[in-house]
């Protein structure tokens, strides 16, 4: 028998191949955002990653007006709330909400708005103004109106002779 180092039938290499240091996925964009060079800052010199050098270039772009710049500046806005909303939650509230519905409120909103007031001989009956009856006719995906509406819309409105009835909408 021949003499060797190894035993017929045993491997040379018990443990197997060694295994290969992986490096972790990072990319080479990653790789160069973590380097460091000198900036000036209110004129003093120190030490930042190209990162937060791209993140100051930004916010001053940003001030001097540009508008991809302030369009960065508030995405970076929104991850940071997203971020601070998802670490610190806000607790849910219990709100109760009552609806109150008064013809008083309804007819003061009207006459803020510009949309209907009292009419002059008759206060207590109030009337829309012409305008926004026309906005209402106007309208897309509108019904037909039959004669008792073409009457009522007429009668409480101001100046309903001023209206213009779309093509097709009185039977």
């Amino acid at each position: 028998m021949s003499s060797s180092r190894f035993q017929l039938g045993q491997s040379g290499n018990p443990k197997g191949r060694p295994r290969k240091h992986r490096r972790p996925n990072v990319s080479a964009f990653e790789i160069i955002l973590d380097k460091t060079l000198t900036i000036t800052q209110n004129g003093k010199a120190r030490e930042a990653t190209i990162e937060e050098a791209l993140q100051q270039q930004t916010f001053k772009d940003a001030l001097a007006g540009k508008r991809l710049a302030i369009r960065k500046v508030l995405a970076m806005i929104e991850k940071r709330e997203r971020a601070l909303e998802k670490k610190n939650p806000v607790p849910g509230r219990k709100i109760e909400l009552k609806h109150h519905y008064s013809a008083d409120n309804a007819n003061e909103a009207l006459r803020i708005l510009g949309i209907a007031e009292p009419e002059p001989s008759f206060q207590t009956r109030w009337k829309v103004h012409a305008w926004a009856a026309q906005a209402a006719l106007s309208r897309p995906g509108r019904k037909k109106f039959d004669r008792r509406e073409v009457k009522n819309i007429r009668f409480f409105t101001f100046d309903p002779e001023s209206l213009k009835w779309p093509r097709g909408s009185t039977g």
